[in-house]
């Protein structure tokens, strides 16, 4: 038990009192295995004590007083002469002492545990709830509200959308054609500052002029809105707002219902300057099957090679047939009109 067998057999003489009524006696004091053996002078034994519990009541002091763990009554006094036995027996209350079990420790390293716990719910858990449920719950009207709030930012730098009014009669013309689920929403084409297309909350949807001013055919345009129309299905434009924001405004919009103007200006211009990751081929090819829209003038307009998009080019759901058009002629000459000289 005490796995320090130099100390196995050590003998000592002592004084030994078995209780505080009784006279001190000289006896011999004998060091096994597991056990402290007391005996008389004639070595007939009188009591065994276990190593695990011997309790001293004078730490540091001689004679060395020892006693049974929890009997203060009965005691043996150890002198210099017994050094050797003290210190063996010191040795192995230090290592009993050291292999019990420390509750407060246990209570100390499982709040500990438990804290931990917490700050990994809160860091890895809690923004990711926050924000789905935010996404799950926030009516449409609050959606639409961000959106507008959005675009007041957004034209700060881009200024106002495009006005002209055959342009934007063609343009209400090309949001039923595409629309955004059971309605049109709402498309409108930015003078300056955005690159491609650009989603925000609400159905809406900022365009470049260049997708109207700089192609023949207005299948490029609707491809850019396909484009933005999947990307919303797959990533809720409030979702990537309150991922942008952080979890404390996640809680404010869900309490509050709104966000603060700083926020909001914040997230505008990430938006005219983040660098969109691709959608995958085969989530693009499905939008453009659903509003029934060539994939191939798109594919060609991101990379006038086509070798990075090739996936789009070769599984063009109308390779072989034309969709309904996009646009009539006269439409479109209205819509590349829209921003006037």
């Amino acid at each position: 038990m005490t796995a320090l067998s130099e100390y196995e057999r050590l003998e000592a003489s002592g004084l030994w009192r078995a209780s505080p009524d009784a006279q001190r006696v000289d006896v011999y004091v004998s060091l096994g295995d597991a056990t402290l053996t007391i005996l008389d002078r004639r070595e007939r034994p009188l009591t065994h004590w276990s190593l695990a519990a011997i309790a001293r009541a004078n730490p540091g002091k001689r004679p060395a007083l020892y006693h049974p763990d929890g009997d203060a009554s009965e005691v043996l006094e150890l002198d210099d002469d017994a050094s050797e036995v003290i210190d063996a027996i010191e040795k192995l209350r230090t290592a009993v002492d050291r292999a019990r079990p420390r509750p407060g420790r246990l209570r100390l390293v499982m709040f500990l545990g438990s804290l931990a716990a917490v700050a990994a719910l809160s860091t890895l858990w809690l923004p990711g709830a926050l924000r789905d449920h935010a996404t799950k719950v926030l009516p449409q009207v609050t959606r639409d509200e961000i959106g507008q709030a959005l675009r007041h930012h957004i034209e700060r730098v881009t200024g106002p959308a495009c006005d002209g009014p055959d342009g934007r009669r063609a343009l209400s013309e090309l949001g039923n054609r595409l629309p955004a689920g059971d309605d049109p929403g709402t498309l409108d084409v930015m003078r300056d500052g955005v690159k491609g297309a650009v989603a925000l909350p609400g159905k809406t949807i900022l365009l470049d002029r260049a997708l109207v001013e700089d192609f023949e055919e207005p299948d490029v345009l609707a491809g850019f809105i396909v484009e933005q129309r999947m990307r919303a299905s797959v990533h809720d434009p409030i979702d990537a707002l309150l991922q942008h924001a952080g979890t404390w405004d996640s809680l404010r919009l869900l309490t509050t219902g709104d966000l603060p103007e700083d926020v909001l200006s914040d997230y505008a211009r990430h938006l005219l300057t983040r660098k969109q990751e691709p959608l995958p081929v085969e989530t693009l090819l499905n939008g453009f099957e659903s509003w029934s829209v060539r994939s191939t003038p798109y594919a060609y307009a991101l990379d006038v090679t086509g070798e990075s998009t090739l996936g789009l080019i070769e599984a063009d759901p109308f390779a072989s047939e034309a969709p309904p058009p996009i646009l009539s002629d006269a439409d479109w000459i209205r819509l590349q009109g829209i921003c006037g000289s």
